[in-house]
């Protein structure tokens, strides 16, 4: 007995152990939310903006650090043979002397046209662009996801319609095949039904190439390795997709208000006006408080190296003014190609909400479309459903020729394949609306 029981335990830790070795080899069930949230921290596009970002603001640092004063040290060995001027004492020798110098200077802007301010203002504003463009890049990685991922969807369910007319094909060929022995049909209806069956498998070699076409898309999307194991989530079909009472107008106008590329246009009109007050600033004067410390040496003087650094030390404190007068008209043109660039930055945003229109507009009426296409696609399967059902037991009497038949399955498999099509277009553009609305995107 207890033999019995050593063995019974033995045998459920083995296979405790084999359920957990399977568990832990069994692929991950991807859905569309699994994909966004890994792609968003993951696409190298993605990671490409946030860099942006981190140039931007350094930039922005940079312009703010104009303020500040700059500090130099510098220290000169000098040995001059001949007839020279001592650079201490400036007295006019012919020894040979060595000579040296140490010093420090330093340098602040405190007024340049306002063009340090207006230059932090500016990088500022890029820093708010870089940020926003970021975000742009991140909903393009979501569209990109989701009509991959729908695309993937409706490729799969081929597959299982292009596997089911072969199953239903070899069938016939076995009912064709049992018939030409009886002598009930010619030898060509055997052989359509033999081609219609190698159609069929070709469909189904066709539709997994295409399905896993789109899974090595979604792969680069999400930057999975080659080797990765990738397998998509199924989504809810019950799910409600006829509420679109929306005002396109008001779609529009509320899209335009949030949009990330939206707000990047204007900010790039006000980098653009801040660039002309830059410009602007090359008329006006330039000044600058400078100062320095400095000691040397001379071996012409008798005095020891510290007495001369101590007698010889120097402090300076200045002001220097540039004020500009003519530059071969360089600041004119610069000014000039400011406010062009202030026009350009606004027909850009002008551009900007046209393609928001268009893709607004479009998603709208597609939306409208594949709902009506949906209803029509739904009846014309059903009706060649019961079509082809009728036909095969029609075939199975002997009434139906195969040449009637396979016209009657290639109908049925073109109304599955169009009702497949209207599903995912419905999907796809409510979803595209749910998004214009800034609403999330969910399966």
């Amino acid at each position: 007995m207890k033999s019995y029981l050593l063995i019974a335990s033995l045998l459920l830790v083995q296979l405790s152990f084999a359920q957990e070795a399977s568990d832990s080899t069994m692929p991950k069930i991807w859905s569309l939310q699994d994909c966004i949230t890994y792609a968003l921290e993951n696409n190298i596009t993605v990671k490409e903006a946030a860099l942006n970002i981190d140039i931007a603001e350094v930039d922005y640092s940079k312009s703010k650090s104009s303020r500040l004063p700059n500090v130099f040290g510098n220290a000169s060995q000098i040995l001059s043979n001949g007839n020279t001027i001592d650079p201490i004492t400036s007295e006019y020798i012919t020894d040979q002397i060595h000579s040296g110098n140490v010093g420090i200077s330093s340098s602040v802007v405190l007024f340049q046209g306002y063009q340090i301010s207006n230059q932090i203002q500016q990088n500022k504003l890029l820093l708010e662009r870089s940020v926003l463009q970021e975000e742009v890049e991140r909903n393009c990685i979501v569209l990109n996801l989701l009509e991959t991922y729908l695309q993937a969807l409706y490729s799969k369910e081929s597959i299982a319609i292009a596997e089911n007319n072969l199953a239903a094909s070899e069938k016939e060929v076995l009912r064709a095949k049992a018939r030409l022995d009886a002598e009930t049909i010619a030898l060509s209806d055997y052989t359509e039904a033999q081609s219609q069956a190698a159609t069929n498998k070709y469909n189904v070699i066709a539709a997994r190439n295409t399905y896993q076409q789109y899974i090595i898309e979604l792969k680069q999307l999400l930057e999975l390795p080659p080797m990765e194991v990738l397998e998509i989530e199924t989504i809810d079909e019950n799910v409600d997709l006829t509420n679109l009472n929306l005002n396109k107008s008001e779609l529009y106008f509320n899209a335009i208000s949030f949009l990330p590329e939206i707000k990047a246009t204007n900010l790039n009109i006000a980098a653009s006006r801040k660039q002309l007050d830059i410009a602007k600033g090359g008329y006006l004067p330039t000044l600058a408080l400078t100062g320095s410390l400095g000691s040397g040496y001379s071996s012409f003087n008798n005095n020891t190296l510290s007495d001369q650094f101590n007698v010889n030390f120097n402090q300076r404190l200045g002001l220097s003014l540039s004020v500009p007068i003519f530059n071969r008209n360089q600041t004119r043109a610069t000014v000039q190609t400011a406010a062009i660039n202030i026009d350009k930055a606004q027909i850009q945003k002008q551009s900007a909400e046209k393609e928001v229109y268009k893709k607004i507009e479009t998603a709208y009426q597609n939306a409208l479309s594949a709902q009506e296409q949906l209803m029509a696609a739904q009846a014309s399967q059903q009706a060649a459903e019961q079509s082809y059902k009728l036909a095969q037991t029609k075939y199975e009497l002997g009434d139906l020729s195969t040449t009637d038949l396979v016209i009657s399955q290639n109908t049925y498999t073109n109304a599955r394949q169009n009702y497949l099509q209207a599903k995912y277009l419905n999907i796809l553009y409510y979803q595209l609306l749910q998004f214009y609305q800034g609403n999330d995107i969910q399966l």
